[in-house]
Parts: C-alpha cells; structure tokens; sequence
C-alpha cells in the first residue's frame, strides 16, 4: 500500500478482531500511524487524536494538533484519511481541535519510550503548580537524562531543534547530540 502523504509504502492496516466495533477498529489502524516529523511514535501515542466519532456512514476523527502552527498537520490529516479508508472504515473526515490545546502530557507512556529509544528525550510532565507552562522570563534549565547513556552532564545547545516542539542538546559523559520533545 502506498502512503498518500509520503509517496511511500506502508504496511497493510490491521484486520478487524472478530466482534470488535468499528469504532475499535479504526483506533487500532489509527494506532499505525506515525507521526511525519517522529516516524516512531504514532498519533494515538502522541494523544494527537482526541476522538472516533460515527457520524451516519462518515467517521469523523477529532484531531488536536501539537500546536496550531504545525507544519506537519495537514500530513498528519491526509495519513490518518489515507490509512481508515484504506482500511474500509470510510469515508473519513477530520475535525479538528484545538481547545483543549494539546499538551505534552497527553503522550502515552509507550510513546514516551519509544522517542527515548529514537533518541529524543522525551517531555516532563508540566508542572502546573508552577504556573503555566508559557512563561515571558528565561528560566533556568535543569539537567536532562542523555537518551543514550543517561547521564545528567548535558547541555542544552539551543531552544529550538529541527522542529519547534523540539530543543538541541549535548550530552558531555558520551559526546552525543540529541534532542529534547518539549514539554507544552
């Protein structure tokens, strides 16, 4: 099967479990989706996708991007599109939504993992009871685990890595670069 987004192959969609509804079916497809900027976690372990609605013979997926200014949204959108009808669960379309806005506390604990094994250090939990995440002042940075080899003698490089969800940082005990998915 080809990717409509990517122009590459992707692996057929899972088949639907006997007695599974179809709703159920279409969040173990959704769970095959990866994420174009992170292709090793999905964008149900991101907590991108918010909702499976049945709406008539349509199925309506409720999306909340990382931020309303990712370039990667309508990728992500055509992917998921792509991926339901390839599966016989269409015709699909997306709503999106950005109230809530999303967090980075909605990643999954396996999506945690697998960005550590990719070698981006994932995100803390936002600590809300240190006022909002968004803050107009620096603000010191504290020491972050090396994916690699775990040490805590990093240094962050720059604010922004090759995406603006993400932060460049150096490990010093093992020498390696890495990057860090923000915590929002």
């Amino acid at each position: 099967m080809i990717d409509a987004a990517f122009g590459t192959a992707r692996p057929a969609p899972p088949l639907r479990a006997a007695g599974s509804s179809r709703r159920e079916h279409a969040w173990a497809v959704l769970a095959t989706v990866l994420d174009p900027e992170v292709p090793v976690v999905s964008v149900v372990d991101l907590g991108i996708v918010r909702d499976v609605i049945e709406e008539g013979e349509a199925l309506v997926v409720v999306v909340t991007p990382t931020y309303s200014g990712c370039p990667a949204t309508e990728v992500i959108e055509a992917s998921i599109v792509a991926a339901l009808d390839d599966a016989g669960l269409g015709p699909t379309r997306i709503r999106m939504q950005r109230a809530p806005a999303w967090t980075s506390d909605w990643i999954s604990a396996d999506g945690l993992a697998r960005l550590r094994g990719y070698g981006i250090a994932p995100p803390g939990p936002v600590d809300l009871a240190q006022g909002a995440p968004l803050r107009f002042f620096p603000r010191a940075v504290a020491p972050l685990a090396c994916p690699r080899c775990e040490s805590l003698d990093t240094e962050r490089l720059a604010a922004f890595g090759s995406t603006a969800c993400k932060a460049l940082w150096r490990c010093r005990a093992c020498g390696e670069p890495f990057e860090q998915f923000k915590a929002i």
